[in-house]
């Protein structure tokens, strides 16, 4: 009997179906030793040697491993394709008394039949300089960890931490919120008109763009006014005709960051959830009539390779839905950006061939929306490109130019399917009517607005992970925690969809920026980075890498202790509009372990605290009383009475302003594909779709 090692059951159970009885295929449950939680673990004056100890409650688990593995004719290291994969599998080797040097590891991309075959005939040793690259990681977070968190409790607030990618991301949000509250507004003003051509009956837009051939910006209405009357009772004719055809190509198939990316601008997820339905296609779904199938390929890479299978397999796809005319010309190749791991291959579907409603019914809603996702992206990434015609015209009245523009869809090619979703929606024209230079136009309406520059948007989970890619900071597998870290820990907090640094979030930023600039640094985080992979090439040794970091931090700290002697920073309370109703004194609201509450400004002399409510508008369809948005202990918002536990009324679905046109009682929106706004009263049973 062999013994194959895995991480997590589940993907256990798949690959033991595919390998059948001479094998027996368990779990390890991730990583079986770390550096203890209760110390530094790492040795400053002996090459920072790491102190592994076996991770507390898995001593069952090691030993069952141990038994089995006396009894196996043969161990196999099976862990996920990656550098923790390969560290589970260093550790597991130490664990079970098994040469480092013997081809007992395996590796598989994808868990299916062939790609469990192709793994388990391949063979090799341990790769030293993958495991290095994870110790070095994992050595370097544990210094800036544990050394600078214990600092910031004495300086700041007991509980806080410091880590080498959080510290960069929050710095990222709160220079963006510094740049928001910075920006000052300038005013200036667009001219729009509504005409129609001569034997037309289409209105068309079209925008003030320039005068003389120069363009033109309007800063205040006076600008504004003076323009209106000069054209007002000016004849409108098309000075110039330009007309285009363009191409759009496809994006490339997924690797994780633009997964995350897309999964929260398409379908709402945080980058947390996107990676546990990865996951959970990765290592297998039980699919009716077909058993535990791997259903997409590894879902941590920054590589944007495919197979020559999956191309071939992705053309008979396209060839079968669409036709032929919907494939391109020659197979399209993207190119991975500056410093990726090309380990695996981009995220993909396992059986392209495999159309998502065919597993529909075997998912849960999370699953299949995710799969669905990917299934299109890199069925799409393989078609033909969308062939657009673009029209221009340049519009003439009394020496002012106005320009209209326009499209149509030559060609839809792999917009068939499938077009990625931007963080800034594009306005979209129709077709303009036919239009020839020299055509006199009817004026409908001119129409001037007054704007105002706009400060930077805050960053969401897509557009900061984008920002941590782009500046090198972190790898892919590190995005969600790092996220899931920052919330967690109050330094950010979600306001809609954008995160927004708390008080704590803009005090600890400050101080890092001021006492360790080095760590909050984006080039010389983004530097370490490219340290560590070479790590993991070979180039550079790993305690080397560590020393070179350590003497400067090390200084950093000394002269932070130095700097901060006897110093306590307070974190700013929030002021509020509401008072204490026991001495009259207005209310703040304050940061503690559990989150944000809402005390006296007149603490000590007065400690009334309560919890911080936030009210829906709506009332409750039983009792008539305040709905409150509320958070369960996995961070899930519901709404809930706010008389519970008198009134046990709650709901996943939004409270709205609007009432009920039968029984005028609170109505609820449900969102999803079969979204739908209700009534949740007794008897009333009025509904509506959400998307009427």
């Amino acid at each position: 009997m062999k013994l194959v090692i895995v991480e997590s059951p589940a993907k256990a159970k798949t690959i033991q179906k595919y390998l059948g009885s001479g094998y027996d295929v368990v779990a390890s449950m991730g990583h079986v030793y770390d550096l203890p939680k209760s110390k530094l673990g790492v040795d400053v004056d002996n090459d920072f040697k790491p102190q592994y100890v076996p991770i507390k409650g898995k001593e069952e688990l090691i030993e069952s491993l141990e038994k089995k593995a006396k009894k196996a004719d043969e161990v196999i290291l099976a862990t996920d394709p990656d550098r923790e994969g390969e560290a589970i599998s260093w550790h597991l080797a130490h664990l079970l008394g098994l040469p480092t040097d013997a081809k007992n590891r395996v590796t598989f991309n994808e868990i299916t039949k062939s790609g469990i075959q192709k793994g388990i005939s391949e063979p090799r040793t341990i790769d030293q300089h993958l495991v290095d690259a994870q110790q070095a990681r994992r050595v370097l977070d544990r210094l800036v960890g544990y050394k600078i968190s214990p600092f910031l409790w004495r300086k700041v607030r007991t509980g806080l931490s410091a880590g080498r990618v959080q510290s960069v991301a929050v710095r990222l949000i709160v220079d963006r919120e510094q740049e928001i509250q910075a920006f000052k507004p300038q005013e200036y003003w667009s001219i729009d008109a509504k005409l129609s051509a001569k034997g037309s009956r289409k209105i068309f837009p079209a925008k003030l763009h320039g005068r003389d051939g120069k363009k033109l910006t309007i800063k205040n209405e006076e600008q504004a006014q003076a323009i209106l009357a000069a054209v007002k009772d000016a004849p409108f004719s098309v000075a110039k005709v330009k007309k285009s055809v363009r191409k759009r190509s496809p994006a490339p198939p997924f690797t994780t960051s633009t997964l995350q990316q897309e999964a929260s601008r398409r379908l709402g997820f945080q980058a947390r959830r996107t990676m546990k339905a990865a996951q959970e296609l990765y290592e297998g779904v039980e699919i009716a009539g077909q058993g535990a199938i791997g259903l997409i390929t590894y879902m941590r890479t920054d590589s944007l390779r495919i197979s020559d299978d999956a191309w071939r397999e992705a053309n008979a796809c396209i060839t079968a839905r669409f036709g032929e005319g919907y494939l391109p010309p020659a197979r399209r190749e993207y190119k991975s950006r500056r410093g990726a791991q090309d380990a695996h291959e981009a995220i993909r579907p396992s059986t392209p061939g495999l159309h998502p409603d065919e597993v529909k019914g075997s998912l849960t809603g999370d699953q299949y929306k995710l799969y669905k996702l990917i299934w299109e992206r890199f069925i799409a990434s393989q078609m033909a490109d969308a062939k657009i015609e673009t029209v221009s015209a340049d519009i003439d009245a009394a020496g002012y130019t106005f320009r209209a523009s326009g499209f149509t869809v030559l060609f839809d090619g792999f917009t068939a399917l499938y077009e990625e979703a931007k963080d800034d929606k594009e306005e979209d024209g129709g077709a303009l009517p036919p239009l020839q230079q020299g055509d006199p136009l009817k004026v409908k309406e001119i129409t001037p607005a007054q704007h105002f520059t706009q400060p930077p948007p805050r960053y969401t989970e897509a557009t900061l992970i984008k920002a941590l890619e782009e500046n090198g900071i972190g790898r892919p597998s590190t995005y969600a925690p790092t996220i899931t870290t920052i919330l967690s820990r109050n330094y950010v907090e979600r306001e809609g969809k954008a995160l927004k640094p708390t008080a704590l979030g803009e005090v600890t930023t400050t101080l890092m920026k001021d006492l360790f600039k080095d760590i909050v640094d984006v080039d010389f985080t983004a530097n370490m980075e490219n340290e560590l992979d070479e790590v993991e090439s070979g180039k550079m040794d790993w305690e080397d890498t560590i020393a070179d970091f350590y003497g400067g931090f090390k200084k950093s700290l000394e002269e932070a202790e130095s700097k901060m002697d006897g110093t306590r920073v307070k974190i700013p309370d929030e002021a509020t509009d509401e008072v204490c109703e026991l001495c009259g004194k207005p209310m703040v609201i304050k940061l503690g372990r559990y989150g944000k509450f809402l005390a006296c400004s007149g603490y000590p002399e007065c400690k009334n605290t309560r919890r911080i409510v936030k009210e829906t508008g709506g009332k409750c369809p039983v009792c008539g009383k305040r709905m409150l948005l509320k958070k369960s202990k996995r961070g899930r918002v519901y709404y809930g009475c706010e008389d519970n536990p008198k009134c046990p009324f709650m709901t996943w679905d939004e409270p709205m302003s609007e009432t009920c046109p039968k029984c005028g009682r609170t109505l609820f929106k449900k969102r999803g594909r079969a979204g739908r706004i209700y009534c949740a009263g007794e008897g009333c049973g009025y509904e509506r779709s959400l998307h009427e």
